[in-house]
């Protein structure tokens, strides 16, 4: 059987592909399902996380084991037909670590396989991918820090006196450093 999940990106504008998957392959073909509809780049971390109605995150599913013991749960474990147990079946997909990349997955239909087709496959797509991950209020712009300039110190360095720096004869901590600890550096 073949399975239609609709992959929506969280964001502002509307962005969603529909992915079709065999029902015996993984949560780690959707995954690559996932990376080509939406033109993702590089091999970030990744987990699909099962959800209910209302997207609440619920169990993840890593691409890869965490677990200390090496036997946790991976994408490559799950079958689609047990990630997506009926229609309107639902669960979140997050890739990436700094730039994150968060999509909500839901089946949309179970068809009959077609021959001679390479599954998964991308069989719709709306919408134009942004450029840069979309912030979590799904405006696209992401806060940029501005970095402080000399003149931002000027103030404060008025209200501090040289002595409010000394440090006490007993430092316990060990993190001076005398001119022989800076030969060995």
């Amino acid at each position: 059987m073949i399975y239609k999940v609709r992959v929506i990106l969280d964001a502002k504008d509307s962005v969603f592909r529909d992915i079709e998957i065999k029902d015996k392959q993984t949560l780690w073909n959707l995954h690559l399902g996932i990376k080509s509809a939406f033109s993702l780049q590089g091999d970030e971390l990744s987990s699909f996380y099962f959800s209910d109605e209302e997207w609440v995150e619920g169990r993840a599913i890593p691409l890869e084991d965490m677990s200390d013991d090496g036997d946790g749960e991976t994408m490559s474990d799950i079958y689609i037909s047990e990630a997506f147990p009926a229609k309107g079946a639902k669960m979140l997909f997050k890739y990436g670590l700094l730039d994150l990349w968060e999509f909500f997955c839901e089946l949309q239909e179970v068809t009959e396989e077609r021959s001679a087709v390479k599954y998964p496959i991308t069989a719709y797509r709306f919408g134009s991918m942004p450029l840069k991950a979309p912030s979590k209020s799904g405006n696209g712009n992401a806060k940029t820090v501005v970095p402080m300039i000399d003149e931002d110190f000027t103030e404060l360095s008025s209200d501090f006196k040289e002595d409010d720096f000394d440090q006490d004869e007993d430092d316990e901590y060990g993190d001076d450093f005398y001119e022989e600890d800076l030969d060995k550096i």
